[in-house]
């Protein structure tokens, strides 16, 4: 198993994040190709290859599923050009442009971070995820339970260290439309759900960062795959045409 970043990929990373300007990212460029790109390019290859497996529907081609280095700093004050870190997003075919559920890699500086969930739906999405989380939450909890604990196939083989839940900023009082002693009361009113871990960053100049991230996308895929049909089913009921009176 072979190394996808180097040594000069952390100290590039740390070099942007001291000097985020145009000017020393162009100046770069080469480093940034070469270290960063390009292994990322085919570190996504190969988690694609894996996730044929547990979630082929979020399989698309490397390209697409890197994220861009640059900010959109169009309605933000902080006008810094650029991310501090390389990312990738595996959302599901056809929600590409939207928030729904999906696996997230980055690494930078500081940490490799591995989430899976939603993150920042909208708005219809959001009230999806509730709907279906006030008639489901026993459902999603057992999904999350199994990835936050997960049972050791074999002496030495559980995952260290474990996921856990995504922090996420949550409603003072419950969502309109849902009873305040519902007993989901802590998921209906939160705005992102699923799981993440961060490690070492470290761990990306390791042949273990492939294995690292494919175990835990793939105890990760049952609940993303829920959250993602709740989505899709409230969409289709919109879709689905009314039969006739007569």
């Amino acid at each position: 198993m072979s190394t996808y970043f180097t040594p000069e990929t952390l100290k590039f990373l740390r070099g942007l994040a001291r000097y985020n300007d145009r000017e020393w990212f162009e100046a770069r460029r080469d480093v940034y190709d070469r270290a960063l790109k390009q292994p990322m390019l085919a570190f996504i290859d190969e988690i694609n290859k894996a996730m044929d497996d547990f979630a082929p529907e979020h399989v698309r081609p490397a390209n697409k599923t890197m994220m861009r280095i640059y900010r959109d700093t169009r309605f933000s004050s902080d006008k810094r050009p650029y991310k501090r870190q390389v990312a990738a997003w595996w959302a599901r075919r056809g929600m590409e442009k939207t928030s729904g559920g999906g696996f997230y890699l980055h690494v930078s500086p500081k940490e490799v971070h591995i989430s899976a969930g939603v993150y920042m739906p909208e708005r219809e999405q959001l009230l999806a995820i509730r709907r279906w989380l006030a008639e489901h939450h026993e459902e999603y909890r057992a999904l999350q339970a199994a990835i936050l604990k997960p049972r050791a196939r074999s002496a030495g083989s559980k995952i260290q260290p474990p996921m856990s839940g995504i922090d996420s900023s949550s409603l003072t009082r419950m969502p309109k439309g849902f009873p305040a002693d519902h007993p989901a009361d802590e998921l209906l009113r939160a705005k992102n759900w699923g799981v993440q871990v961060s490690l070492p960053s470290e761990i990306a100049l390791e042949p273990a960062l492939l294995k690292e991230a494919v175990q835990r996308f793939r105890l990760a895929a049952p609940l993303v795959h829920a959250l993602n049909g709740a989505i899709l089913e409230a969409s289709e009921a919109v879709r689905k045409p009314s039969r006739p009176l007569f």
